[in-house]
């Protein structure tokens, strides 16, 4: 856990300063932003696996998914939003501590959404051809 970026944020232990906090869970935005308000949510405790949470901080999580994105409708008016997580490094995750993506979209910011989170696998995401 001390090599773990996400602890030192959850312990209060960094510069990074959160947008929001509830009791197991805390919210920042991301280093390394897909678009503005680019927000993650992460346990309070270290724990690299989403689903190995146990419900009450998963739900806490998931509560303060929905604190954050109205935080950023207030602040930035996105016209939608992506949520995504990321387990195991084969499904992409690079810190191996949970977290919940939540990030706002915008019209235009890309030429064609469709699909979204289908482009995780880019060969399976126009699935409309």
């Amino acid at each position: 856990m001390a090599e773990c970026p996400f602890c030192s944020i959850a312990l209060g232990l960094s510069d990074t300063k959160p947008v929001a906090e509830s009791e197991h869970s805390v919210a920042f935005e991301d280093l390394y932003p897909l678009s503005s308000g680019h927000t993650l949510i992460i346990p309070r405790r270290h724990e690299a696996d989403l689903f190995q949470l146990d419900k009450e901080e998963r739900a806490d999580a998931w509560i303060l998914v929905d604190t954050v994105q109205q935080l950023l409708v207030g602040r930035l008016s996105p016209d939608g939003f992506n949520i995504g997580v990321n387990v195991s490094e084969t499904a992409g995750q690079t810190v191996e501590h949970a977290h919940i993506h939540l990030v706002p979209r915008f019209h235009g910011d890309v030429e064609d959404p469709r699909g979204g989170i289908r482009w995780v696998i880019p060969d399976k995401a126009p699935y409309w051809d």
